[in-house]
C-alpha cells in the first residue's frame, strides 16, 4: 500500500520527526506532501557559508539534516514530497532511486504543462532547458536510505517567493539559476500539482493501484485552511454569527453543515446508558467536589460517567477547567483562562490515594497561553501520585503543547506509564474539527513519545461525516508512527453550535473496526459506540503490558 497524504503547511521539525518513524516502522510506503514555514535546511555535507544572510533576521529557521546535498529552500508556494518507500539495495540502489524521484518530477511536470523538462548531467534535481544555453532548476533532490527504507526527497517550485534563493548558495551552485512553474508562465494551483504528483507518484510506487490517498485540506484552499494554529488576520467588522466559522471549515472539508442528524434526534438503544448514582459514584463525586478538582467526565458530559464512577474511575482534569482552544466537538468551557493553582496537583494525588485507584487517569484543558503549553502541570501531578502512591499506574493525555519540543520531552521524562494523545478525527475533517491542532503535528507528538520509550495510544470519535476508508487510513497512520493503543467511539453532538452528527455508527461496524485495528498490530483496540478516551483505561493498559511481553503492538 502507498499511503499519499497532502498535510498542508507544516514545521520542518515536525515534518522530520514523521518521516523518521515512518521510515521506522510499518510495512507500508507512504508519499508526504506538504509546504513548510521559511527554512533553510543543511545537508550532510553542506557548507554553511551558502547560507548568505542571519536565517532569524529574515524570518527563518536554519536546520542542519541527514539528507545529502547542500543548502537548500523550503517556504510557502513550494510543494514539497517526501517519499517514505522500500528501496531494494544492490549496487547503484541509491543514484536509483535518486532518478526515480527525479522521473516523478519530470512526469509531472510535463502532465502539466511544462515539457522539455530534464537532468543537467553531474547535478541532481530537475532543470527546465536542461541542454539549453540557460537551465534553470525547477527542483531540488535531496534524499537518505537507510536498511532499505527512504526518506527526504524533493522541492518543487510552485509559486515561491523566489527572491528567498538570492539569500543562499542554492545547492551550493553559484552559477545556475532557480526557477518556478509560475516563473515560467504557469499558473497552476497547487492542488492542480498535488493531484498530478500523486498520479505519477502511484504509477511508480503503486503500480499494481494499491494507493490510499487523503488530504488534510484542498491544497491552497481559502481561509488558511492548510496551516495549522488557531484564525488569524484581518477580522470583520461584523462578528460572525455563532458558528458561522465551523460551517465555513465544514464546507470547506467537503462537508454540508446543514445535513447532518438534528440536535433531539432520538439515539439508538445502544448509545442509551442508564443513571447509575450508586454508593461508589456518589462517594467520587464528593471527593472531587470537596476537594475543588475538576474530572472531565464532567466537564466533557462523557456517557460513560455513571459506569466509571461506579467502578472508581475518574478522569481528572488539571490546569483549570478553561481552554485556550475552541474544538468543533468539544464542550469544555473556552473562556479565558485563568492562574493555574499550585496546590492542584497535591490534590489530585490526594484524591487518588483516597479512592484507591490502582490506574489514574489525568488529562489537561489546551493552555495555549503558556510557554510551556502547560506541561509543568502534569510533571507535578505525575510526580506528586506517584509520592503518595507509588504503585499507582499513571496515563496522561496530552495535548500538543504546540509542537514544543522542549515541553513534550518534559513530560516524557516523567515517564508516563500510559501517554495518550488524541488524533481525534480523518485527516479531511482535521482543520474543521480542531482548527488549532493540526493531523501531522499530533502524529509527530505521537511518533516522539514512541520514540522516548512510552507507550502510546490515541483515538477517534466517528460520527462527524468521516467514510469508514478515511477512518482505516488514520488507523494505519497511527500505527505506523507506534501508536500501541488505540480507541474509537461515536460522537454525540453537545449543542447546536458543534459539529453535527452525520450518522451514528453501528456496534457491527464498530465490531469492524476493531478486528481491522487488531490486524494492523495495535496491542489493543477499544471500540464501541461508548468508548471514550479512557473508557476501560485500566484494562487497556493491562493489555498493551501484556502485549509488549510478547514483542506485539509495540512501536511499528
Amino acid at each position: 500500500m502507498l499511503r499519499i497524504r497532502w498535510l498542508g503547511r507544516v514545521p520542518y521539525g515536525e515534518a522530520h520527526v514523521l518521516q523518521g518513524a515512518l521510515q521506522a516502522g510499518g510495512s507500508d510506503d507512504h508519499l508526504l506532501l506538504l509546504e513548510h514555514p521559511h527554512v533553510f535546511t543543511l545537508g550532510v555535507r553542506a557548507d554553511p557559508g551558502h547560507v548568505l544572510v542571519d536565517p532569524g533576521e529574515v524570518g527563518a529557521e536554519l536546520v542542519r539534516t541527514n539528507r545529502g546535498g547542500d543548502v537548500t529552500y523550503h517556504g510557502p508556494g513550494q510543494l514539497v514530497g517526501y517519499p517514505i518507500v522500500s528501496v531494494p539495495m544492490g549496487p547503484g540502489a541509491i543514484p536509483g532511486h535518486v532518478a526515480a524521484v527525479e522521473e516523478v518530477v519530470i512526469g509531472t511536470l510535463a502532465d502539466l504543462g511544462l515539457p522539455g523538462c530534464g537532468r543537467l548531467p553531474g547535478y541532481p534535481g530537475v532543470w527546465v532547458d536542461p541542454s539549453g544555453r540557460a537551465p534553470r532548476k525547477i527542483s531540488a533532490i535531496g534524499i537518505r536510505v537507510s536498511r532499505g527504507r527512504s526518506m527526504h526527497g524533493f522541492a518543487l517550485n510552485v509559486d515561491p517567493d523566489l527572491g528567498w534563493f538570492d539569500r543562499i548558495v542554492p545547492c551550493g551552485i553559484p552559477d545556475k539559476a532557480v526557477t518556478s512553474l509560475a516563473a515560467e508562465g504557469l499558473a497552476v494551483p497547487m492542488a492542480e500539482v498535488v493531484a498530478a504528483l500523486a498520479r505519477r507518484a502511484s504509477d511508480r510506487w503503486a503500480p499494481d493501484g494499491q494507493v490510499d490517498l487523503q488530504l488534510v485540506t484542498s491544497p491552497g484552499s481559502g481561509g488558511r485552511a492548510d496551516r495549522v494554529g488557531p484564525d488569524s488576520g484581518p477580522r470583520p467588522e461584523t462578528p460572525p454569527a455563532p458558528g458561522e466559522r465551523l460551517r465555513v471549515r465544514l464546507r470547506q472539508a467537503g462537508e454540508d453543515p446543514g445535513a447532518g442528524l438534528p440536535l433531539l434526534t432520538r439515539k439508538p438503544d445502544w448509545l442509551r446508558v442508564p443513571a447509575r448514582m450508586g454508593r461508589e459514584f456518589l462517594e467520587l463525586r464528593r471527593t472531587v467536589r470537596s476537594r475543588g478538582l475538576v474530572t472531565v467526565c464532567e466537564e466533557a458530559g462523557c456517557p460513560n460517567i455513571f459506569e466509571c464512577w461506579a467502578e472508581g474511575t475518574a478522569t481528572f482534569m488539571i490546569n483549570g477547567d478553561r481552554c485556550t482552544r475552541a474544538c468543533g466537538f468539544c464542550l469544555v468551557d473556552t473562556s479565558r483562562p485563568l492562574p493555574l493553582d499550585p496546590a492542584e496537583p497535591g490534590a489530585v494525588a490526594a484524591a487518588v490515594a483516597e479512592l484507591g485507584l490502582t490506574h489514574a487517569v489525568v488529562t489537561a484543558v489546551a493552555r495555549d497561553d503558556l510557554p510551556d503549553g502547560g506541561a509543568a502541570g502534569f510533571v507535578a501531578t505525575i510526580g506528586a501520585i506517584r509520592d503518595q502512591t507509588p504503585t499507582t499506574a499513571v496515563e496522561v493525555l496530552i495535548s500538543d503543547c504546540k509542537g514544543d519540543p522542549e515541553a513534550l520531552e518534559t513530560i516524557f521524562g516523567a515517564r508516563p506509564d500510559i501517554l495518550n494523545h488524541n488524533l481525534e478525527t480523518v485527516a479531511r475533517l482535521q482543520r474543521a474539527v480542531r482548527p488549532s491542532a493540526g493531523y501531522a503535528r499530533s502524529l509527530a507528538v505521537l511518533a516522539r513519545a514512541a520514540r522516548a520509550g512510552l507507550t502510546t495510544k490515541s483515538g477517534l470519535i466517528l460520527g462527524m461525516g468521516e467514510t469508514a476508508a478515511e477512518v482505516l487510513g488514520a488507523l494505519a497512520d497511527l500505527r505506523a508512527v507506534g501508536v500501541s493503543i488505540v480507541t474509537l467511539g461515536q460522537y454525540l453532538r453537545p449543542s447546536a453550535a458543534h459539529v453535527p452528527v452525520a450518522r451514528w455508527w453501528t456496534p457491527e461496524e464498530f465490531g469492524e473496526l476493531r478486528a481491522a485495528g487488531e490486524a494492523m498490530g495495535f496491542a489493543h483496540v477499544q471500540a464501541s459506540p461508548l468508548t471514550r478516551s479512557s473508557y476501560h483505561a485500566r484494562g487497556a493498559a493491562a493489555a498493551a503490558a501484556a502485549a509488549r511481553t510478547v514483542g506485539v503492538g509495540g512501536p511499528g
